[in-house]
């Protein structure tokens, strides 16, 4: 019996082939479950059809992967993070940042194409690869710099200006205690 495989059959066919397969197999499972229908002259063009609109799909696919790749290419990103003296970063920065910075500068990746081994933990520059397709990887270049904490500088100067104002009110109570203790 002749079929067109409409789904994959693990070990058996994927989906568009046709093979000739035992008369009970395809009777008593690949039709009733429609992973095939018998290969008559309609259901041959119709699947001829379906397969140029895939290699039209595909195809097209491709040409925008070559083209993302084009641009991804030698591309450098910059990311910033919290790091301490020694170059170690307080976290991590993961393939998800990449991807949302690079989605920033209007490249977007889903962030499981880009391959990181290890989440980057270091301060400096690191490239990285983007596995687009079988034959597509282009490498960017991560640079991770410190972020400037103005945060941790603004609390630095708001305690330099409480200890003087602690200081005054911590000598004006000795002051009243002292006059307190004289009376």
């Amino acid at each position: 019996m002749k079929v067109i495989f409409l789904q994959d059959v693990p070990k058996v066919a994927t989906a568009g082939d046709i093979k000739e397969v035992a008369d009970g197999y395809g009777r008593n499972y690949l039709l009733p479950k429609k992973l095939a229908v018998l290969a008559v002259p309609a259901a041959l063009s119709l699947t001829e059809m379906q397969n140029k609109i895939k290699e039209r799909a595909q195809a097209q696919e491709e040409a925008q992967m070559n083209e993302l790749a084009k641009r991804l290419e030698g591309k450098e990103i910059t990311l910033k993070a919290k790091a301490g003296e020694k170059g170690q970063l307080y976290g991590s920065i993961t393939n998800a940042d990449i991807a949302s910075e690079l989605e920033k500068a209007k490249l977007i990746v889903d962030k499981r194409k880009i391959e990181l081994a290890d989440p980057i933990r270091q301060l400096g520059s690191h490239e990285v690869i983007i596995k687009l397709g079988k034959d597509l990887t282009p490498v960017i270049k991560v640079n991770v710099i410190a972020e400037e904490t103005e945060k941790a500088e603004e609390t630095e100067k708001t305690e330099e200006t409480e200890k003087p104002k602690k200081a005054k009110k911590a000598e004006k109570t000795e002051k009243t205690e002292e006059t307190e203790k004289v009376e």
